[in-house]
């Protein structure tokens, strides 16, 4: 059905490696979880702009990602892994995208946003071990934003 599939779990990483296709080479660049560390280390620019040369045009970005309330300061984005829509989209549309759509399917409105250690105080993670777990597990996993960018 969908001929030749071939999937790529390349890393992309701080150190530069961003080499993830043949340039025009992905119909689809899929990323969960990832742009709060690619933030903090400093590449999310670079990273955005490979998924893009990597991209046929008329290729998809889909990104998703822990949902930071509107505002949040990219120091407080930094510390807790919460990431806003805005920032996420202000980025990949400087690389280049265009937004083409968004969905509330991996939202929580369980999720606070406010947990002693951000994100990872939340399953999977749930970083502070016995301390307040069965809270966090009762919240589930981070409130996320799900977006689909397209290449033009």
């Amino acid at each position: 059905m969908y001929g030749d599939v071939r999937l790529g779990t390349q890393p992309v990483d701080a150190r530069g490696f961003l080499d993830i296709a043949p340039e025009g080479g992905a119909d689809r660049v899929l990323t969960f979880r990832n742009v709060h560390n690619w933030l903090q280390d400093g590449h999310l620019d670079a990273s955005l702009r490979a998924f893009r040369a990597a991209l046929k045009p008329g290729g998809v970005l889909g990104i998703e990602e822990h949902r930071a309330p509107p505002g949040t300061s990219l120091e407080h984005m930094n510390a807790t892994g919460y990431v806003t829509e805005a920032l996420v989209i202000e980025r990949a549309q400087a690389a280049g995208f265009k937004l083409a759509g968004r969905s509330e399917i991996n939202a929580n409105p369980r999720d606070s946003h406010d947990h002693p250690d951000g994100v990872w105080s939340l399953p999977p993670t749930l970083r502070g071990g016995a301390v307040d777990r069965e809270r966090f597990l009762a919240i589930g996993e981070s409130d996320r934003m799900t977006l689909k960018f397209v290449k033009p």
